[in-house]
């Protein structure tokens, strides 16, 4: 008697944990595209343990490889002194955020575009400093942006000759004009012609602030659906940026304008 009740005991157990986990997966089918604040999607996002390799496809054909990486700041690293010592791993009086993606994509059998984009981010997400630079050899151009002195720099070199400008905030206004010194005459007719429009309803720097929404969502890895969060955000006006992300932060996938799609290397071979 004692063991059938030990029995009856663990079987309700086993079943009753079974169905709570079926519950958590499926059950929740509904919820699927609820809202989520992206500033919590972007905190798994920037506190993520796993840094992600990325396979580059423009319009179905692989073109590329990148690498995305972010870092939390903390005290140590930063010089300030604190009077205990964290465990390994742990970040004790975090800083701000850090962000590096980098890779390079197949421009032709010859040659390939090398881009690195570095972002630093304050504890409230507010962006600090903002970078990227582009090299075809043996051309490479460079922006530097800086929220501190609401400044970017702009250099360029064609191996021969090296170009700095440094723009204010108020050359930012007018974006055409700065598309034109940067790139030249043709520069804006060029832009227009691949549907990116430059002079905005309100244009000036309140234009070029991405609003950013987030939602509960399912993406297809193999051949079962698992919950992610889905991120998006549009450039412009019209340019549209899709992020999947999973439940502790790692990027799983982002989606492009002009069918460019850029999928986490370990989902591949699932």
């Amino acid at each position: 008697m004692r063991f059938r009740i030990i029995f009856l005991i663990v079987t309700a157990f086993f079943v009753t944990m079974n169905v709570m986990l079926w519950r958590s997966e499926y059950g929740a089918r509904g919820q699927f595209g609820a809202p989520v604040p992206a500033e919590l999607v972007w905190e798994k996002v920037l506190t993520s343990p796993d840094n992600s390799y990325m396979e580059i496809r423009h319009r179905g054909v692989k073109v590329g490889r990148a690498h995305w990486a972010a870092t939390v700041g903390d005290a140590v690293s930063t010089g300030k002194v604190i009077d205990e010592m964290p465990p390994e791993g742990m970040i004790k009086a975090p800083t701000g955020y850090t962000i590096d993606f980098d890779g390079t994509i197949s421009m032709d059998d010859l040659s390939r575009l090398r881009f690195s984009c570095h972002l630093e981010l304050n504890t409230n997400q507010n962006w600090q400093e903002f970078s990227v630079k582009l090299t075809l050899k043996p051309f490479s151009w460079e922006i530097v942006a800086s929220n501190a002195t609401r400044s970017v720099k702009f250099v360029a070199d064609d191996g021969e000759r090296l170009t700095e400008r440094t723009f204010t905030e108020a050359d930012l206004r007018n974006p055409d004009k700065l598309v034109r010194e940067i790139g030249g005459g043709a520069a804006p007719a060029m832009l227009a012609a691949l549907g990116i429009p430059l002079k905005l309803p309100g244009a000036g720097a309140e234009s070029f602030r991405l609003n950013w929404e987030a939602s509960s969502d399912r993406l297809k890895i193999g051949n079962n659906l698992v919950r992610v969060y889905r991120i998006e955000t549009r450039l412009l006006e019209r340019l549209k940026m899709v992020l999947f992300v999973s439940p502790v932060g790692e990027l799983l996938r982002v989606d492009l304008p002009d069918e460019i799609v850029l999928t986490n290397e370990a989902l591949l071979s699932i």
